[in-house]
């Protein structure tokens, strides 16, 4: 994609653009639109709750996880874009020139910095699917029982968009020579695989006790 702008974009269009022998969009961005289904579905079912009598007593703490899902369905969207310029400066280092060792330093400085933005970006992607996880329990124990299935679902969907995210940040941080930033990020990343299972399983247990089904 020339011009980024996956929320003005159609879904057929992002997909051609997706299965295409460019190399952007690609796996992170997918990860980013993912995870921007997972918080619209997690509204959905806030917006089926808010403002019925039957959810009165949930009413302000459900009203407040729409307002997260919503910023985070925004924010998703956009870092599907974010990730597709992070690659792609990673890309641009691979046509330097490489002529002169000056030249050659100038471009390991370059594709050393590149890297590094394109292992940041999809940790955030990772960070905020984390955080829908968390959100998806108490919405599937307290929300609109008619619509927790897409509770489920946002789970599933949140979950597989963070693991393909971090396999971003692995594959970038492979590359990375900063000994230090390479070892403070996979300490970040195991923090978070672990924190985001135990949210997953309890948005599991609490979508499975609302259906009465196995998810």
């Amino acid at each position: 994609m020339t011009d980024l702008d996956t929320a003005a974009t159609t879904i057929q269009t992002f997909l051609n653009d997706l299965a295409s022998g460019e190399s952007t969009p690609g796996g992170g961005a997918a990860a980013a639109l993912t995870g921007s289904q997972a918080a619209a579905l997690l509204s959905m079912v806030l917006n089926f709750t808010v403002g019925r009598k039957r959810y009165a007593a949930v009413e302000e703490e459900m009203r407040g996880h729409l307002l997260r899902t919503e910023e985070m369905r925004t924010e998703l969207l956009a870092f599907a874009d974010k990730d597709a310029e992070a690659f792609g400066a990673v890309a641009a280092c691979f046509s330097m020139p490489r002529n002169t060792e000056e030249e050659k330093a100038a471009r390991t400085e370059a594709m050393q910095v590149a890297l590094r933005g394109a292992a940041e970006v999809p940790f955030a992607i990772a960070a905020l699917c984390a955080d829908l996880l968390e959100l998806a329990a108490p919405i599937a124990e307290k929300g609109n029982p008619n619509v927790v299935s897409d509770a489920a679902t946002a789970a599933h969907l949140a979950h597989a968009a963070l693991n393909c995210a971090l396999v971003n940040v692995d594959i970038n941080l492979k590359w990375l020579n900063d000994d230090a930033f390479v070892t403070e990020t996979k300490a970040d990343v195991a923090a978070l695989r672990e924190t985001a299972e135990k949210s997953y399983c309890a948005a599991r247990s609490a979508c499975t006790e609302t259906l009465g089904v196995e998810i």
